[in-house]
């Protein structure tokens, strides 16, 4: 088993240089890595690493230290049965899972953006620092998602709820109802957050009724709610958000 955590880097360091390089590291990431983050790197036995940024490894050096001498604590082993190069390939395979490509999409991205601001979606989402928090940080979107993928978050969002996201309704003892995002969870209390953005914590004891909705979201849809221009051009803002200046 070999686990691997890195950040995602920018163009220059661990990454391949040829197609062959990518290929030679997606055979040693499926041979060492695939039984616990399973063969496209969704995770499963350990974490999630198809997205851009991850916890561990803030250089160069850090990631090949994580690669080759494991994270204390956890289930992460180093990798001593790998080449310094074998380790280079690896991570770069492991880069290039959390990163689509750009693409030239028929959308407007700045009648996107126009678009985005006039419908409120700030309320919700952070862009470069701006907005609120209340759904997933969306600067780096087109880094993680393809366009297939925010075209149904926005028409079906039940249908594409992010990893970590869960809605839930909630009835006290008392009769008192409230729905929204869970915020947090332990065995004694859970807090969530309601559609207006406001709190609310309690005490499982004085819960009558806990409902967790998996595959629904407290995303409203925008099927019928804008044309199709305008999700395309919503869609090419989006695919654009890719955490650069």
């Amino acid at each position: 088993m070999l686990a691997i955590v890195v950040l995602f880097l920018g163009s220059a360091g661990l990454c391949a240089q040829t197609p062959e390089d990518l290929n030679q590291g997606k055979k040693l990431y499926q041979g060492h890595c695939s039984p616990c983050h399973g063969q496209t790197g969704t995770g499963g036995r350990g974490p999630n690493l198809a997205q851009p940024r991850l916890k561990h490894g803030s250089s160069e050096e850090a990631i090949a230290d994580v690669i080759k001498n494991g994270i204390a604590g956890t289930e992460m082993p180093g990798a001593w049965q790998l080449s310094e190069r074998e380790v280079n390939l690896v991570a770069a395979f492991v880069r290039s899972l959390g990163r689509v490509e750009k693409v030239d999409l028929p959308g407007d991205a700045g009648a996107g953006r126009r678009t985005f601001e006039g419908s409120g979606c700030g309320q919700c989402h952070i862009v470069n620092g701006e907005g609120a928090a209340m759904g997933p940080e969306l600067t780096e979107i087109g880094v993680r998602r393809n366009a297939e993928y925010l075209r149904e978050a926005m028409v079906r969002p039940g249908a594409a709820v992010p990893e970590g996201y869960l809605y839930v309704e909630i009835t006290t003892v008392a009769g008192r109802r409230v729905s929204g995002q869970r915020v947090n969870e332990d065995s004694f209390t859970i807090q969530i957050q309601d559609a207006s953005g406001r709190y609310h914590s309690f005490r499982k004891a004085e819960i009558k009724d806990l409902r967790k909705l998996a595959g629904r979201s407290s995303m409203p849809s925008y099927q019928g709610k804008l044309s199709e221009a305008e999700l395309g051009n919503l869609i090419a803002y989006l695919a654009s958000l890719r955490g650069e200046p």
